[in-house]
């Protein structure tokens, strides 16, 4: 445990790339401030790599760049971002087992590249995921939470209101076991369990770039797996912002005081709903002040429960996935520098998709860190 604690505090005291990303199936999608790209590895071995500009809605909504703001835009485009990228790595790992399907009901290869293309469109079935995403998580960790803590205090007969700080506090406590007790359930899967080795590749490969050391597979391997701007160390914020939020609001604010009780613990329910978006806001925030000032002693001790917390996210990948990971930062990288989107005020990039055997055929760059700063 000491050994983890140390391993924290040298992570804290350094700066940070504005570049990201997320593990999907077989692979890892990685977006830089104006470029998005998702490498998965295709059944023959090889890479593909589909790379395009970013040019979300902060691009076109320059109110929405203020502070508190920006989380929640940031939380909104991370969820389609990662609805994106997840079904795209679906679809090419079960691109080779659906095309020995297609051709054998007679269908021809042009055919089955055509349906292919249809189906990694965003269209509307993209969002009507997210939608059910959304409200499986809403009512897991907000509505389950909030139940099970009014139960408890009327088990035990405390009778604690809306407008206590306890009851918020359990509320708070219940959803972090939730969360903890599902990570730990579905880390036995195997599926998800190389989906948490390529997310601990592509922390390893961001600590690659921040340490200005070249992108390769030897380099990658001397990094951990975690990383203090990771989502699961947002998911922590999140938490304790909510606890605090929930208790001051619902002390000033008696929602749904003239209600019956089941009326009234719905109409809670629905405002703390409403009330995450700014607990998002707020957790953002946080996050970047904490890696701004990562040398102080209170930044540290904000970031160290949610690094802990990757231990169950994070798992040491082998060379193969550090391969697909750091193939997608060298991506985002490259697309940065050659076409200059950082000055570029307009889309001038198409979605294109490039396969490579392996990640000494991409092309280099001389991107470093400072231009990347968070």
């Amino acid at each position: 445990m000491n050994n983890t604690f140390r391993r924290i505090a040298l992570i804290l005291a350094k700066q940070y790339t504005s570049i990201g990303g997320q593990a999907v199936i077989e692979g890892v999608m990685m977006r830089s401030p104006n470029a998005f790209v998702v490498a998965v590895r295709k059944p023959d071995g090889s890479i593909r790599l589909r790379r395009d500009q970013w040019y979300g809605l902060s691009k076109k909504l320059n109110f929405m760049k203020k502070p508190f703001l920006r989380g929640v835009l940031m939380l909104i485009e991370t969820m389609a971002n990662g609805i994106v990228s997840l079904n795209y790595s679906a679809n090419i790992a079960m691109a080779e087992e659906e095309k020995a399907k297609a051709l054998k009901k007679g269908k021809t290869e042009a055919e089955f590249e055509a349906g292919q293309k249809k189906k990694e469109k965003v269209d509307i079935a993209t969002f009507l995921t997210m939608a059910v995403s959304f409200t499986f998580g809403i009512g897991l960790f907000v509505f389950v939470p909030h139940a099970v803590s009014f139960w408890i205090g009327d088990v035990l007969g405390y009778n604690w209101t809306l407008d206590s700080f306890a009851f918020h506090a359990v509320d708070g406590v219940i959803k972090a076991l939730i969360f903890i007790s599902y990570i730990w359930g579905i880390s036995f899967m195997k599926d998800v369990y190389r989906v948490f080795q390529y997310h601990g590749a592509e922390h390893k490969s961001i600590s690659t770039f921040e340490a200005g050391m070249e992108l390769t597979v030897e380099n990658a391997k001397k990094f951990t797996t975690l990383h203090p701007r990771c989502g699961t160390s947002f998911v922590f914020f999140l938490i304790l912002i909510s606890i605090i939020l929930f208790s001051a609001v619902f002390t000033i604010i008696p929602v749904g005081a003239n209600l019956p009780p089941i009326l009234r613990h719905i109409t809670a329910v629905l405002f703390k709903v409403v009330l995450m978006l700014p607990v998002a806001g707020i957790s953002y925030e946080l996050i970047k002040a904490s890696g701004k000032c990562s040398d102080q002693w209170w930044a540290k001790a904000m970031a160290a429960p949610g690094m802990l917390l990757q231990k169950l996210t994070t798992k040491e990948p082998d060379d193969l996935q550090l391969e697909v990971a750091l193939s997608s930062i060298k991506a985002v990288l490259y697309l940065e520098e050659k076409f200059n989107l950082k000055d570029v005020k307009t889309r001038i990039l198409q979605l294109e998709e490039v396969d490579i055997r392996h990640i000494s055929d991409m092309e280099s760059t001389n991107s470093t860190l400072t231009q990347f700063l968070e």
